[in-house]
């Protein structure tokens, strides 16, 4: 086996967080390898203040990790799986999906505002919240029609530098990046999925790797969290299923109890006046096979005319 590998990351905080995680995980199981990270810029990172939907949507963010995989510059490409299209690049694999943190979003309200609006519905009328996200966008507005909704961009700091300027009442951010960033005390409320539903395979990293590199496989096999690839499973196959990405109102979020799995999907209209929710349970055995079948029950219900009107 080779001694040295080089792990491809974004240079956002998060990012780099998450790449030394992966690092430090390695190298607690391999300490004679020599691991290092590299920094690789991606058009969502060079485009940051641009809306996603214009300068190209989910694969703005993991493109150029992937060239650099291919191109084998780098050996290891670490992912927000939410950031990852369901889609795997031919000659690549992902082959860890990583134990996950808390997969909810979470609401952060302007330091100034009273904790008692600390929750969705209780924010006063009027509040102006923030986010690039359709699917946060569109839950939002069919929860509560009298708030502003602004757009967001940016990493983890950019975002609160903005709320805590004033731009914003509140931001909903993912539970996940903000924990890992060390900014819990930031957290004014975690969302349940019933009020928000999650984005697929948020709080997992995704761990890619050339598919004929078997050796470097095995050096990160172990980072695989079985339960974890089973829910995250379902929530990309209902996604691939719908045909979705990060442009499209579109939530799944996947629970393990014993053996069998809970997976629940929401398609909705861009302005929230339309909503379809459902769920469905399965052996985990079967977590491909039930996100698609909840994809086609929730088509059944009208999603495919919500879905052509918000890509249109």
């Amino acid at each position: 086996m080779q001694e040295r590998f080089v792990i491809g990351s974004r240079g956002s905080k998060l990012a780099l967080w998450q790449a030394e995680w992966v690092r430090a995980k390695i190298s607690a199981l391999h300490p004679e390898a020599e691991v290092h990270i590299e920094i690789i810029r991606t058009s969502g990172d060079v485009l940051r203040d641009a809306p996603l939907a214009v300068i190209g949507g989910k694969g703005v963010f993991t493109k150029e990790l992937e060239e650099a995989l291919l191109d084998r510059r780098i050996d290891i490409a670490v992912h927000s799986l939410k950031d990852l299209p369901t889609v795997v690049c031919e000659g690549l694999v992902i082959t860890a999906i990583t134990e996950r943190e808390d997969p909810r979003d979470a609401l952060v309200l302007r330091a100034d505002l009273p904790r008692e609006f600390a929750s969705i519905k209780n924010l006063p009328g009027g509040a102006v919240v923030g986010t690039s996200s359709p699917r946060r966008l569109a839950q939002l507005k069919h929860f509560r029609r009298d708030l502003v909704i602004k757009e967001l961009r940016g990493n983890v700091d950019t975002r609160l530098r903005k709320l805590d300027a004033g731009a914003y009442d509140a931001v909903v951010l993912a539970s996940a990046g903000l924990r890992r960033l060390g900014f819990d005390a930031r957290i004014s409320a975690p969302l349940a999925p019933e009020e928000m539903l999650p984005a697929v395979g948020q709080g997992a990293l995704g761990v890619e790797i050339r598919a004929d590199e078997h050796a470097i496989i095995s050096l990160v096999a172990h980072l695989n969290h079985p339960a974890t690839r089973a829910a995250c499973t379902a929530e990309r196959a209902l996604l691939r299923a719908l045909g979705g990405g990060c442009q499209l109102p579109i939530a799944a979020h996947a629970t393990m109890g014993g053996d069998m799995l809970r997976l629940e999907g929401l398609v909705a209209s861009v302005s929230g006046d339309q909503l379809i929710r459902d769920s469905a349970d399965s052996h985990v055995s079967e977590a491909a096979e039930i996100g698609e079948k909840l994809a086609a029950r929730i088509r059944e219900r009208g999603a495919d005319s919500l879905l052509a009107e918000t890509a249109n």
